[in-house]
């Protein structure tokens, strides 16, 4: 018998929507089948959670121990990492306490990944603003991920099968875009996309990298040239390395649904120019992969969704999406 993968989902911040939706992962005939999942995070704020809508707990709960090991043919199970009080807990509201005990999952889940106790982590949403409280100081996940694991080149994906998109710069302001684009930034980038589609898709994938400006700077017309100084160089260097890339397109048509039946993934600037189409097109299936780290990591594509934590209405499946593509990921 092959024994399945070992994979671990850290909840997410507590009082947004990862405790129902890691409850309704745990439970999932389709994910059981096809890996062992790990729940890194709060039991008592599972059970909390489930008691409240109705769902159950079967997983086996297991101490924060080190090192984690799940014996062959064991089922899922939680690992419990106590870091708040499960009982005063608020759901929907922003916290500080909620804010460290989503980065005390995530470190968890990377320590044991990076130990190889785990084949992958998927993360479920935490929230920035909770962390920020917590003076926890990054960004989001996929910074957290890359300092943690010590990668030395990096970028987020958002995956669905019908829209691909990979991103330059991610958690900056728009004003600072252009200082952060270098020409061996997208060329890293278009690599990692390359490398990364290539190992899902299993061929040599087309890849469309987008402008900056609008127009794609209508030719010095717009913007600062970073199209003729930064992008173009990149995409040219990229096809002298023999990969299949054109650039840059204007992004208003870039995404058409012709374009889009022809490109394995779109190499965006920055987080919105490759975030909007990927959530309206694929919002509920679509995965965030961090490429380029010494461990898989897949993640939901939403938020902690505040307004509709454990209220029943939270669908699982971006996250059971994230765990097949993890489990893919990792063979």
């Amino acid at each position: 018998m092959i024994k399945k993968p070992v994979i671990a989902v850290t909840m997410g911040d507590p009082a947004g929507v990862g405790p129902e939706i890691c409850l309704r992962v745990l439970s999932c005939r389709e994910v059981l089948d096809s890996c062992t999942p790990v729940v890194f995070g709060h039991a008592g704020v599972l059970r909390r959670c489930a008691e409240l809508l109705g769902l159950e707990l079967t997983a086996a709960v297991v101490s924060n121990r080190e090192p984690f090991v799940v014996a062959e043919g064991e089922g899922a199970a939680v690992v419990d990492i106590p870091t708040l009080d499960a009982n005063a807990l608020v759901p929907g509201q922003i916290d500080s306490q909620t804010g460290r005990a989503s980065y005390e999952y995530v470190q968890r889940a990377i320590e044991a990944a990076l130990r190889r106790e785990v084949s992958a982590v998927v993360t479920a949403p935490l929230s920035k603003e909770a962390l920020s409280r917590a003076g926890i100081d990054y960004p989001g996940h996929t910074e957290i991920f890359a300092l943690r694991t010590a990668a030395s080149r990096w970028c987020m994906l958002q995956y669905a099968e019908t829209i691909a998109c990979s991103f330059v710069t991610v958690h900056v302001g728009y004003a600072e875009v252009p200082e952060f684009l270098t020409a061996d930034r997208v060329l890293e980038v278009i690599r990692l996309s390359a490398e990364g589609l290539e190992r899902i898709r299993k061929k040599n994938p087309r890849i469309v990298v987008c402008g900056l400006n609008p127009h794609a700077g209508e030719n010095g017309l717009f913007g600062e040239g970073e199209e003729e100084r930064v992008i173009a160089p990149a995409v040219a260097a990229a096809r002298q390395e023999g990969l299949d890339v054109v650039g840059p397109l204007p992004a208003d048509t870039a995404f058409l649904e012709e374009r889009r039946r022809n490109t394995d993934v779109f190499v965006c600037m920055y987080h919105d120019q490759g975030h909007i189409p990927v959530k309206a097109l694929a919002f509920d299936t679509a995965v965030n992969v961090t490429l380029g780290l010494p461990i898989v990591r897949t993640s939901v594509d939403h938020g902690t969704a505040l307004d509709i934590a454990w209220q029943g209405k939270a669908r699982s499946s971006s996250l059971r999406n994230a765990v097949a593509l993890a489990i893919k990921l990792s063979d």
